[in-house]
């Protein structure tokens, strides 16, 4: 005959085994969960530190710490982890759109360029490789190249506020007043508060 005092004390215990297992489980938090957890509330230094498990040659980690290195400002260290991704992964439009951030909030415009180039190489509309390498014209002044290059994207992405504000400024450095106000009506078209061209045409 089955004691029910033993019975009672066996379920208790089995019970407790269960809570406390399910206590280990939720306790082991995923490093890439929290990475992005710790990116959205701004804290940089602790997502980079979330994934401190994750082996520093796994492609996705050099991706994922290059883009939190630059959000946090440490432009070297981004390049220096999007370079080591191109090194294992030739390929990676990834890399390659990525390390163009770091590249241009350090000024290297040519070197942003010649990436944004590469990406188009291989994936010739790439949207965002052409607003970056719209970027790069309009700083080193390459203002044809950027009126031409402007127009190219419009054609494909007609509703691009980034393109239309670029095909203005390089109309407004090239002296055509009339095509840049053009350009400016139809980006107030699209974001009716855009100051800059509210400014322009008032």
């Amino acid at each position: 005959m089955v004691n029910p005092v033993m019975n009672k004390l066996l379920s208790v215990l089995v019970f407790l085994t269960l809570i406390s297992s399910s206590q280990l489980v939720l306790a082991e938090v995923n490093p890439w969960q929290e990475s992005y957890r710790l990116e959205s509330i701004y804290q940089y230094d602790a997502a980079l530190n979330a994934l401190n498990g994750v082996s520093s040659d796994n492609e996705l980690a050099l991706l994922r710490r290059g883009w939190l290195n630059y959000l946090k400002g440490a432009h070297s260290k981004s390049i220096e982890n999007y370079n080591k991704a191109i090194s294992k992964n030739a390929r990676s439009l990834d890399a390659r759109l990525g390390i163009i951030l770091p590249l241009m909030a350090q000024q290297r415009w040519r070197e942003a360029a010649s990436n944004a180039h590469k990406v188009l190489e291989v994936a010739p509309w790439n949207y965002y490789a052409h607003v970056r390498l719209m970027a790069t014209q309009e700083a080193l002044k390459q203002w044809s190249d950027l009126e031409k290059h402007a127009k190219a994207v419009i054609e494909r992405y007609p509703s691009d506020v980034d393109a239309l504000v670029f095909l203005a400024r390089a109309y407004r450095q090239l002296g055509n007043d009339n095509s840049a106000t053009e350009a400016y009506k139809k980006v107030l078209e699209l974001v009716p508060s855009n100051f800059e061209a509210a400014q322009f045409i008032r």
